[in-house]
């Protein structure tokens, strides 16, 4: 085990962009890659698939809604690696097919609340979790999927769905990027959201113009950014405009 490598998490990275975003970063020289994902079965399928491809990354079970789990998540890291240096927080949810989230007057409560728990409150456990230990080294990457139906100066005139359960919680997800980056500030703690566009993947449906690998790559940029690099910023899919571009919060 190399431990001079960078190490990177990648929450529910067993499939689609979460799991392109650990291909791009386990192809690099110097990063370890740990993906994670619920479902074990599932997660060490994902292994071997990029083992496959001639590819060595770890996998550690993790469910960021469960306490329990993340704490055994991190005990199990630290035991193995004894650091993180990039965090990826992929996992995530979007309700918007059902029809009561076409409209914020029907939407059920109770969905919005289970899509803040996997979108802001699953983030926040693991950042509360993992930044102690990036803080050991004063060293961190933090890359948030957000979106860009998050960005609040573009919602009244966007044409994307109402989506209000995933809206939200993504307008959380920014939220705590902003608090965060406020609280790091001074550190070499970089943290950053990012919208992938809308991308090939069982949540994208295939209809969608881009492919995980092209929504991956800001992913990749900003978990590898240099020494005073861009803090609590929100960023587009890098394709779109032919290299990094911020969005309006």
């Amino acid at each position: 085990m190399n431990t001079e490598k960078r190490v990177a998490v990648i929450t529910g990275s067993n499939k689609g962009l979460g799991f392109e975003i650990a291909r791009q970063l386990a192809k690099l020289e110097n990063v370890q890659v740990i993906i994670s994902s619920r479902d074990e079965a599932k997660g060490l399928e994902a292994r071997e698939k990029l083992a496959q491809q001639g590819l060595e990354v770890d996998y550690l079970p993790l469910d960021v809604t469960d306490e329990k789990s993340v704490e055994n998540f991190v005990s199990a890291l630290r035991k193995q690696y004894g650091r993180v240096d990039i965090l990826v927080n992929n996992a995530g949810v979007n309700p918007a097919k059902e029809a009561e989230e076409s409209s914020v007057l029907t939407v059920k409560l109770d969905t919005v609340l289970s899509t803040f728990a996997v979108n802001t409150v699953g983030p926040l456990r693991i950042c509360q979790a993992l930044i102690p230990v990036m803080k050991d080294r004063n060293y961190g990457r933090i890359v948030n999927v957000s979106t860009e139906m998050a960005s609040l100066n573009s919602i009244a005139n966007d044409f994307y769905p109402i989506a209000p359960s995933y809206r939200l919680s993504k307008i959380g997800l920014n939220g705590l990027a902003c608090l965060l980056a406020k609280e790091l500030k001074g550190t070499n703690i970089l943290i950053n959201n990012y919208s992938p566009g809308w991308m090939k993947t069982d949540i994208g449906g295939s209809d969608a113009p881009l492919t995980a690998e092209e929504g991956a790559q800001t992913a990749v940029y900003l978990a590898t950014l240099p020494e005073g690099g861009p803090q609590g910023g929100f960023f587009a899919e890098m394709r779109k405009f032919g290299g990094p571009f911020a969005l309006p919060w």
